[in-house]
């Protein structure tokens, strides 16, 4: 499938709120299409996620995956997801401070208040249920994309503008100290080990 341009902070498309996808049509070779174009171009660019809102797809379909990503070695892997209709609430009301980016806010990164455990449920691409406990950095993930599909960015949830930062600044002054805050975050994230479920 062909890997799509994915659009930038200021572009109107990010910030249209993306619709159901009727279950009937999810079998269809259209939105089959649009799930392996977003796969291809997440992977394109190392991306850890990507909604479809960020390709100029209006429909709730959202795609993850870490497999040794270098834009972040620090996240803990986990296969390739496919979530249509998603939705969340959170488990408890542990939360962390991460330090996001995103394909949309090119070279920018900051701090970003997630629940540390949410409750997912969401349809996958051959229209199977799921509702599954996700915690750490995979489940700040799904709060970032979804975010995306109701057309909201990271940097309309920094609370403390100071924490923006570019890319390489993060990694010469914030990660080290950041990566040993969450620590236990990693760790709990690492001994919760989900099946592939695309």
């Amino acid at each position: 499938m062909p890997v799509l341009p994915v659009l930038d902070i200021g572009a109107p498309d990010l910030r249209v709120c993306a619709e159901r996808v009727p279950e009937d049509s999810i079998s269809s070779v259209e939105v089959q299409q649009h799930i392996d174009s977003l796969v291809d171009t997440m992977r394109s660019v190392n991306g850890s996620g990507l909604a479809a809102t960020q390709v100029g797809i209006h429909l709730q379909i959202c795609v993850m995956e870490v497999t040794h990503n270098p834009r972040y070695p620090y996240k803990p892997s986990f296969p390739l997801t496919v979530m249509i209709n998603p939705t969340w609430e959170p488990v408890g009301s542990d939360t962390y401070s991460n330090f996001e980016g995103c394909l949309s806010v090119p070279n920018l990164r900051g701090r970003v208040k997630r629940y540390r455990r949410i409750q997912v449920q969401y349809l996958d691409r051959k229209g199977v249920s799921h509702s599954k406990l996700l915690v750490g950095l995979r489940a700040g993930t799904v709060q970032h994309e979804l975010d995306h599909l109701q057309g909201l960015l990271f940097t309309d949830r920094v609370e403390d503008k100071s924490s923006m930062t570019t890319w390489a600044n993060f990694e010469a002054f914030h990660k080290e100290n950041w990566l040993s805050e969450i620590a236990e975050v990693i760790q709990e994230e690492k001994e919760l080990r989900t099946p592939s479920d695309s």
